[in-house]
């Protein structure tokens, strides 16, 4: 099973963001948006993994609870059932991100499974993209291997 870590970088939260996948130190993308928000960088680094990352089954390593809860603790399933709308009833937010990722994620063609890993915390491969996010977020441009 191939290992992709991904994280999503903010300056300001919305503000200039950006997002990073790696597969080892080789393999790895970056890119930035000019206005948006943690939680959708987080999302984003998951579908911009899975487009390049496109044979066999994949574990998607992330610092970030609001994806790897989604799917491991099933949030989409109820999201779905509900009509697009949280436990609290509110509408799903993101749900323009998240509807590309379920297509990806959801559609049986191959095995994904997601593993939370804390961020910050000295894991090489999550400050290697924490890195290349936080660098994007900052500088607007994103790196491609």
């Amino acid at each position: 099973m191939k290992r992709v870590h991904t994280d999503g970088s903010c300056r300001g939260n919305p503000g200039p963001g950006g997002w990073a996948w790696a597969s080892g130190l080789e393999m790895f993308a970056s890119g930035s948006a000019p206005h948006t928000t943690n939680q959708r960088m987080e999302v984003h680094a998951v579908i911009e993994a899975l487009r390049d990352n496109v044979e066999g089954p994949i574990e998607i390593v992330s610092d970030s609870s609001y994806v790897v809860k989604c799917f491991n603790e099933k949030w989409h399933v109820g999201w779905l059932r509900r009509g697009w709308k949280n436990s609290t009833g509110r509408p799903v937010a993101n749900r323009d991100l998240w509807e590309e990722l379920f297509a990806l994620v959801l559609d049986g063609r191959r095995a994904i499974t997601f593993t939370w890993v804390k961020g910050h915390s000295g894991d090489p491969m999550n400050d290697f993209v924490d890195a290349l996010a936080t660098q994007a977020a900052d500088t607007q441009v994103g790196l491609h291997s």
